[in-house]
């Protein structure tokens, strides 16, 4: 489907929202490499819209992993639940970070179903990269 423009104006005022971080893994922009992507909660494939309350931001990580999918399976149910939507649900009442700082842990159904699709605990080269943060003071985000 064909991705319609969104203005300077939109872009900047869901970087402001958005605290300029992924709504996902938390990560600011200042500590990821690649610009935070505009992404869309319901993708345009799936009757999403370019509206301000459809759009978020994401690092290509996470964006990439959630690709076009609304809906995924809990691993510890086995049922069906919508992933996170980071425009109208508080990151912190889903998930936690894990002591050391290094993975997310979801703390709800929706919560670790999108750890699971977006492999926020276990892909290497992020716990590797969250790591060095640590190490330096510059991570776990806090609210």
């Amino acid at each position: 489907m064909k991705r319609t423009y969104i203005s300077a104006q939109l872009d900047a005022e869901i970087r402001q929202v958005a605290q300029n971080r992924c709504g996902y893994c938390l990560h600011p922009q200042y500590l990821v490499p690649d610009i935070l992507q505009i992404e869309h909660i319901i993708p345009l494939s799936k009757g999403g819209s370019n509206e301000v309350d459809n759009l978020w931001l994401a690092c290509a990580r996470c964006n990439r992993y959630k690709s076009n999918k609304t809906v995924v399976i809990d691993p510890q149910t086995n049922q069906l639940v919508f992933l996170f939507n980071p425009r109208i649900q508080n990151w912190f009442d889903h998930f936690e970070w894990s002591s050391d700082g290094i993975r997310v842990i979801g703390l709800t159904a929706i919560g670790r179903a999108t750890v699971a699709c977006l492999q926020l605990d276990s892909d290497p080269i992020a716990m590797r990269v969250r790591q060095k943060w640590v190490e330096a003071g510059w991570h776990p985000p806090t609210r």
